[in-house]
């Protein structure tokens, strides 16, 4: 039984699932189109990374064929650190039967008598700030480490777990570097690499990143082991978040509806704590006094709303009101936005519909792009011109003493590429300073929608936009109008991968982001009518 790093950010029950012999005929989900393309973008992010540090240390550098079978491509991998080969990449490192271990790293580098893994991905590892330590990719190494006066760590636990499954391996071989544990990450940026010290008390309880990957680890070997030999499951099907990507929902998904598992409506540790009592159903949820006391702790949500949900569940209601009377801010000038990006490259569209008194400027749907692919200089006047406009909008709207709401729905990652963009581009034409976006974004002028929906109602069905708005009357044009696929979209958009630039795909883009900001138009009117009252009160149920 030999697994690999990814088993320790799995859940529990794919685990399972992946080394039960009676599970190979269940049904899985193939591969979706969007997933395909984050996993070539990987592989050339990957590549580029390696070329670029090949370029750097032509002397010290060696590479393992990926094509090689295991058994050749770990020989060869032994035979370079054997050597002492500064940086071996693509290595694959020796399995560990008895830790049931096995994997590799994109690099391994040379340090104190054995080696570190240094990890390749494809998302931002820092943030702007203080405090990481960091060496330039033209000297990849632990003893080129300093403190970045710029950058802050942003502390990713599936990174951590993958050095640190690494470092095991390595310790394993009798090829680990003497010191504490450490192991680098080369984000998205591929300018830096950023060192974490694995052995720091930085995770919850005052414990290691080393410490929560052993436990982690011996508690997914074990689950392995019982299923492959057909011993008492130690995992159970339980719906989590990771469900919405997983490929083995098609299996878990009808179970867990069939038995009507109380996961379907609560998560994490309320839904331990309610088996643990004994309440292991919805409708054993849901028959419950929600004004009396909870049969354990329930910290999600209040046990009231736990009760409702679950009531909500069983008549299959997408909606139930919290409150009697729903509100929702309303105003003279009413603005509604919507920012596009691709994955972590940047943000290329800026959708705004502008409704309400007249201000002298034209009412309805304007979108601020950039078609260059991201990221690219050209954000910087995409984002100055929006930027431009929101002002305009709301100096207008002053001057003539009315008042102004601007909406969005979910700010986080409105609120992240505004400021984001701000920093990047800082002294650009146009561009505002981080201070006048901080100032925006914390002001009651920007209302998100997402919060006043999770304020006002309990959603049994999830809290997307695309699950609310058709509620409130809305449907969007493109039958296939989703977040992921606007991924593949923009790929096909810009031409990225070396294709022509498709622009009807820029077209539908822009319809999509049109839909988008309408969807938050007509629900924050619904939620201001009378119409929103026929969404049953959860304490009629």
């Amino acid at each position: 039984m030999l697994l690999d790093a990814a088993v320790v950010s799995r859940c529990r029950r794919r685990v399972h699932l992946e080394h039960d012999p009676a599970a190979a005929d269940a049904p899985r989900a193939a591969l979706d189109a969007t997933t395909q393309r984050r996993i070539a973008d990987a592989a050339a992010h990957r590549r580029s990374v390696a070329d670029q540090l090949a370029e750097h240390h032509t002397a010290d550098w060696a590479e393992v064929s990926p094509d090689l079978p295991a058994e050749q491509r770990c020989a060869a991998t032994l035979a370079l650190l054997s050597k002492g080969t500064p940086f071996v990449w693509g290595g694959l490192l020796p399995a560990d039967p008895l830790g049931g271990r096995r994997g590799g790293a994109e690099l391994l580098v040379r340090h104190r008598g054995g080696y570190l893994p240094v990890i390749v991905v494809r998302h931002k590892v820092t943030d702007p700030g203080a405090g990481a330590r960091t060496s330039p990719l033209t000297q990849p190494v632990l003893a080129a480490a300093r403190t970045d006066p710029e950058r802050k760590l942003r502390p990713h636990s599936r990174d951590q777990m993958r050095l640190a499954h690494t470092l095991r391996l390595l310790q394993a071989a009798g090829l680990v570097a003497r010191g504490r544990a450490t192991g680098g990450v080369i984000g998205l940026e591929a300018d830096v690499v950023v060192w974490y010290n694995l052995d720091a008390p930085t995770w919850s309880g005052g414990h290691s990143a080393m410490v929560e990957y052993d436990a982690r680890f011996a508690d997914r070997l074990a689950v392995a082991r019982a299923a492959a030999t057909g011993g008492q499951p130690l995992a159970l099907p339980s719906r989590v978040t990771e469900c919405r990507s997983c490929p083995w929902w098609p299996t878990c998904g009808p179970a867990l509806r069939a038995s009507r598992d109380v996961s379907m409506v609560l998560r994490g540790e309320d839904t331990v704590a309610l088996r643990g009592a004994g309440v292991t159903t919805v409708d054993a949820l849901a028959a419950l006094d929600p004004a009396g006391n909870p049969p354990a702790p329930i910290t999600g949500m209040s046990f009231r709303d736990a009760v409702w949900l679950a009531r909500a569940w069983q008549r299959d209601l997408t909606l139930v009101r919290r409150h009697r009377r729903i509100g929702v801010p309303r105003a003279d000038v009413e603005v509604d936005v919507d920012m596009e990006s691709f994955d972590e490259a940047g943000a290329y569209l800026w959708g705004c519909l502008l409704s309400g008194s007249d201000i002298g400027m034209p009412c309805g749907y304007r979108a601020f792009a950039t078609w260059e692919p991201v990221p690219t200089p050209d954000e910087a006047r995409s984002f100055a011109a929006f930027w431009s406009w929101l002002t305009d909008v709301r100096s207008r709207t002053a001057e003539r003493g009315l008042s102004l709401a601007a909406y969005c729905y979910n700010e986080q990652a409105e609120n992240r590429w505004m400021l984001s963009s701000a920093e990047r581009f800082a002294g650009a034409p146009g561009i505002p300073t981080t201070a006048a976006v901080q100032e925006f974004i914390s002001s009651e002028t920007w209302v998100d929608l997402y919060a006043l929906v999770g304020t006002e109602f309990l959603c049994a069905h999830g809290k997307g936009l695309k699950t609310i708005a058709p509620v409130a009357g809305f449907s969007w044009h493109d039958p296939e109008a989703s977040g992921e696929n606007s991924m593949r979209w923009y790929s096909d958009a810009v031409g990225l991968g070396g294709g022509e630039p498709d622009l009807a795909q820029r077209a539908r883009l822009l319809t999509y982001n049109a839909d988008d900001v309408r969807a938050t138009h007509a629900l924050r009117l619904w939620m201001s009518s009378d119409r929103v009252n026929e969404v049953p009160y959860g304490g009629d149920l």
